[in-house]
């Protein structure tokens, strides 16, 4: 069975029949609400069904000549009233989100919300909702927000809805694995999946040069459907090629039809692309590195006493050269199978010759943490270990680290190890890769070394704009959002100061 399948329907409202049947339902919910009657009601009046009813009223079916005569006059109004697409003045905000392509864009069964249910919470409250709705597209042009970043948002809410753990897709992993006769280990030669691609999937593979076509210098692989062509760039080191190949068979396993054809991402047609690339992505991780050996090897790791950095690095180089991969595969298995909840997967990068930091990817489980991508072009926090690792990286080096990163204004405290490098696809820029354990009651007992003497304490922020720590030596801009906070509320206390005072006069 297709995952896309169970886990993905496209909600369409483009055609016109769709839209005939929402608005007559609305309508008739609507005429049906002005008389305060129910659907049992209608129905006796009718002598029609009650579920029928219901479904007319969903955008389900649309009635035939005579029942629409039955409900015009039960309702006391025409039937070209009834049948008339023209809102009325109370339903008309709905109409735009109706022709608007917020039901195409938005996948909301993946978050297991129906079209059905969201049309009769709008109906309830039409212009309130509208408005809401309006308030976002605003938000969103606001700062920026481009289809590409809400699709990334919401496929990141979806990952975060199933702490990032699917377990059909791990099925499917380890079924293939069996089916191939496979030695699931650091050691798994690329050329073993190429075998499997060309033999079995009937993939034609070769290495390109692609810095002669000059602006794909930085591409790391290009897939041609016509000719089931995959191109891979002679850049490429033996962990990149690998994940690629892996990716690629995870595309064809799960019979992922949708897809986008480059790597790294340069352009998507549709929300289906991205989830479908996730999916692939998500195949490959499994593929690579196995579950079980993680899952043991991890908590034989989190029960050392002593946090060791090199112990961290021997951990990760167990099952790949790429730290990358190893970081976001915990994510898969942390929350789901070793019960540690709360935690977030932050990608960082600073680009060559410039101190800025961004935040390029980002997971959190259970609950938003507390740090968190800033799309405000503000400073993230330089005390922050991937921030520090960024900055203390040498050439052509790997540097592992981690700290306790207490959050003084939230109150709480986060495990966070971060292992740095160079990018290699890339004209010089630093990626760091780390991930937060919250500590709490629960957490601290799976962990041995969380009082380890080689783990130090340090008080963070989110940002410099934001952050209460006073006299901070490598503060980057002053907290300006912190004090507009400070005056607004001295504002409040000054205004609830004068009303109490002439209420005490006034007695």
């Amino acid at each position: 069975m297709r995952i896309i399948a169970s886990n993905y329907l496209y909600l369409t409202m483009n055609s016109e029949s769709d839209f005939i049947k929402t608005v007559f339902g609305l309508k008739l919910k609507q005429l049906r609400q002005k008389k305060n009657w129910s659907l049992q009601d209608l129905a006796v009046k009718t002598g029609l069904s009650k579920s029928y009813l219901n479904e007319i009223e969903n955008g389900k079916k649309y009635p035939k000549h005579d029942k629409i005569i039955q409900l015009s006059e039960s309702l006391s109004c025409t039937f070209d009233e009834l049948v008339s697409t023209k809102l009325d003045k109370s339903l008309a905000p709905f109409n735009e989100i109706l022709q608007s392509d917020f039901f195409k864009e938005v996948p909301l069964d993946l978050f297991g919300i129906s079209k059905n249910n969201l049309i009769s919470i709008i109906s309830d409250a039409p212009k309130k909702v509208t408005a809401f709705i309006n308030a976002l597209i605003e938000i969103s042009q606001n700062y920026n927000l481009g289809k590409e970043r809400f699709y990334f948002a919401v496929l990141r809410s979806f990952q975060e809805l199933y702490d990032n753990h699917f377990p059909e897709i791990e099925d499917k992993t380890v079924e293939f694995i069996r089916e191939n006769g496979l030695d699931i280990s650091k050691d798994l030669r690329a050329s073993v999946l190429e075998t499997i691609l060309t033999e079995k999937f009937h993939y034609s593979i070769r290495s390109e040069d692609f810095e002669q076509f000059g602006t794909l210098d930085n591409l790391r692989s290009l897939f041609i459907p016509e000719q089931k062509l995959l191109l891979l760039n002679r850049k490429l080191k033996k962990d990149q090629r690998t994940f690629i190949l892996a990716k690629e068979i995870g595309f064809n396993v799960l019979e992922l039809k949708t897809r986008p054809n480059t790597y790294s991402w340069l352009d998507f047609g549709s929300f289906e692309e991205i989830l479908n690339n996730f999916y692939a992505s998500y195949f490959a991780g499994a593929l690579l590195i196995s579950k079980e050996k993680t899952l043991e090897k991890t908590s034989e790791f989190l029960l050392q006493n002593t946090w060791e950095p090199k112990s961290f690095e021997a951990l990760i180089e167990s099952f790949t050269d790429s730290p990358e991969t190893f970081y976001y595969r915990l994510t898969n298995l942390l929350s789901s199978e070793l019960g540690i909840k709360d935690l977030f997967y932050l990608c960082l990068v600073k680009k060559k010759n410039s101190d800025k930091i961004q935040i390029l990817k980002e997971l959190h489980l259970n609950h938003q943490q507390a740090p968190h991508a800033n799309a405000m072009n503000e400073h993230y926090c330089r005390r922050w270990i991937a921030v520090k690792n960024l900055h203390h990286l040498k050439e052509n080096e790997t540097l592992t680290d981690a700290q306790i990163s207490h959050y003084k204004d939230q109150g709480v405290s986060y495990l966070v190890i971060s292992t740095s490098q160079k990018n290699p696809f890339s004209d010089g820029s630093n990626r760091s890769y780390c991930l937060g354990i919250l500590l709490n009651s629960q957490t601290i007992k799976k962990i041995g070394f969380v009082k380890s003497p080689t783990l130090k304490t340090v008080n963070v922020g989110v940002t410099c704009e934001s952050c209460s720590i006073p006299d901070c030596e490598v503060r980057q801009a002053p907290p300006v959002r912190l004090e507009k906070e400070h005056f607004n509320l001295s504002m409040k206390n000054a205004i609830e100061k004068i009303r109490k005072q002439l209420m005490s006069d006034e007695l």
